[in-house]
């Protein structure tokens, strides 16, 4: 049954499988997939008119559940391990065959076709099949959306077929339990079995362009937040989830070109995607005024509690989830750049919430220095973020993204560097976690702090100031900077007990040294040696 004026793509979707014998909704409006939601009482409207929905079991990403198919086009180009899991060939068609006969069996199916890359030269055409309209919404939402005009003649080059409500049988598919995500770079698909969690969606498709860009165009795909100011000027931000990606690219004074997903080429940065996913646990118009306002009628919330007996967002409730999201197109941010693109970056910012208190706020960073840094990742979780977490713990995800990351850290590491010489960039350092003292004693810095002390080293305040040498991680402390109070630079001193802080030094420096012995032997020596010393 036709829904749209646009025109079923019958033959390709019966070529990947798909028997048509259901209602097929294809590329269907915001408005219509909202209502398509409300009427299978899927999600409800808060009081701004966006859309509430709950991800079910899944709140999160399952990274042991995600797979590779190993053959003859992976077998020695995945870095294999950690979070890239492979699986024979032989179950990926057995996983293939049974979501290709769970969605044919359902009564409605909802089809999209999208691109990845705002560049056109790197564009990627997806085609996403999903059981559920909201989990449409949310690819209608992230990824960039074809002209009228080129959807009379899209051909996708990957499909991604989405069935939340199917539970793999574990045996039969070579899995780890009933649900999983598994990519096929031969078959170029990526299949979503058992979660319901949007987030598998987008990041499938990151991995995706995290292994073909490096190794085909030459092209450095990262997992950075990315803005522009008014001079052209353009600022990176890498952080793992929760250190201020999302809330410090998204300023006022600056344009943002995305939240999350860009690539490098020779000379331009460029968005993947075409809509941000930002974490909405504390929000509020006051601290985060462009992502608050962007909870507005066709954004996706999902997870969120509301204030009893009224349909308003209690954005500080956790009980479902600390991960609670919200995913909107970026032109819900008003200050944000049509064309998602903008030059080689002048400033790189590597943000982590450092729950022990030991990082300075800012820090200025050698290229070596970057490059130990980046390929360690480092961020700290606190209390109450993950079952089990009772204290701050270390985090270490290279290159901020481990889990999207097919080949090897030192490939992405080795073209960040190359990026840095060629064009001078600066690389900053920046502490969004705690201050006076770890997690429990100390306080978390200021989000004006933060923003200032950014703002700063963008307009240049920061380059011309004395900076002494933190004597364990040899980090570059500015003395004086515009706006913030000189006694939070310089961490050690703002702690009531300056031996304790040494204490605490050392052991993290420690496990960063612990983290990085892995990596000793395939970077160079320099980056090695610009790590902490004990």
């Amino acid at each position: 049954m036709l829904t749209k004026p646009f025109e079923i793509p019958v033959n390709q979707l019966k070529a990947a499988g798909l028997n048509l014998n259901n209602e097929i909704h294809y590329q269907l409006t915001a408005d219509e997939l909202v209502e398509d939601t409300l009427m299978n009482n899927q999600g409800r409207l808060n009081d701004t008119g966006a859309l509430v929905i709950s991800t079910g079991k899944f709140t999160g990403r399952s990274p042991r559940d995600k797979f590779v198919v190993k053959d003859e086009v992976t077998a020695t180009t995945i870095d294999w391990g950690n979070f890239n899991n492979p699986i024979d060939e032989r179950y990926f068609d057995r996983i293939l065959e049974d979501v290709r006969n769970y969605l044919n069996g359902r009564n409605e199916l909802w089809v999209r076709d999208a691109y990845a890359c705002a560049v056109p030269e790197y564009r990627l055409n997806i085609r996403v099949v999903n059981e559920l309209p909201w989990m449409n919404l949310f690819a209608h939402n992230l990824f960039l959306r074809p002209s009228e005009e080129e959807l009379e003649h899209f051909e996708p080059d990957w499909h991604i077929l989405s069935a939340p409500s199917l539970e793999l049988d574990p045996v039969r598919c070579g899995t780890r339990q009933g649900n999983a995500t598994v990519v096929s770079f031969k078959h170029k698909m990526i299949l979503i079995a058992g979660s319901a969690y949007t987030g598998e969606i987008k990041k499938g498709i990151f991995s995706i362009l995290n292994y073909l860009l490096p190794q085909t165009r030459n092209v450095l795909s990262m997992h950075c937040a990315a803005n522009l100011g008014a001079q052209g000027d353009t600022a990176l931000f890498f952080g793992l989830s929760g250190t201020g990606k999302t809330t410090l690219s998204t300023d006022p004074d600056r344009k943002l070109i995305g939240d999350d997903e860009h690539g490098w080429d020779d000379n331009r940065v460029f968005n993947f995607e075409g809509g941000c996913y930002a974490k909405c646990i504390g929000l509020s118009g006051e601290k985060e005024p462009e992502i608050y306002h962007a909870v507005r009628k066709g954004a996706l919330v999902e997870n969120v509690a509301f204030f009893p007996g009224t349909d308003q967002i209690n954005f500080d409730d956790a009980s479902v989830t600390e991960n609670t999201r919200v995913a909107y197109p970026i032109d819900f941010v008003k200050n944000s750049v049509p064309e998602e693109t903008g030059g080689a970056p002048r400033n790189i910012f590597f943000l982590t919430c450092d729950a022990y208190g030991i990082l300075p706020p800012i820090s200025r960073l050698t290229r070596e220095q970057a490059l130990y840094y980046f390929i360690s990742g480092y961020t700290a979780k606190v209390a109450g973020t993950e079952a089990g977490v009772t204290e701050p713990k270390a985090t270490f995800s290279a290159c901020f993204g481990a889990p999207f990351l097919p080949l090897h850290p030192a490939r992405y590491a080795t073209m960040l560097g190359d990026r840095i010489a060629q064009h001078g960039v600066k690389v900053w350092m920046v502490n969004t976690g705690w201050t006076g003292g770890a997690y429990g004693t100390g306080s978390r810095m200021k989000l004006a702090d933060s923003r200032a002390l950014i703002r700063a080293a963008l307009n240049g305040s920061l380059d011309n100031v004395i900076y002494h040498k933190e004597p364990v991680f040899g980090l570059m402390i500015p003395g004086t900077c515009p706006g913030v109070d000189s006694n939070i630079l310089n961490p050690r001193q703002t702690w009531a007990q300056p031996e304790v802080y040494d204490a605490q030094a050392r052991d993290l420096a420690s496990q960063f040294i612990r983290n990085f012995e892995n990596m000793a032997s395939v970077v160079a020596a320099e980056v090695t040696a610009a790590g902490p010393k004990l």
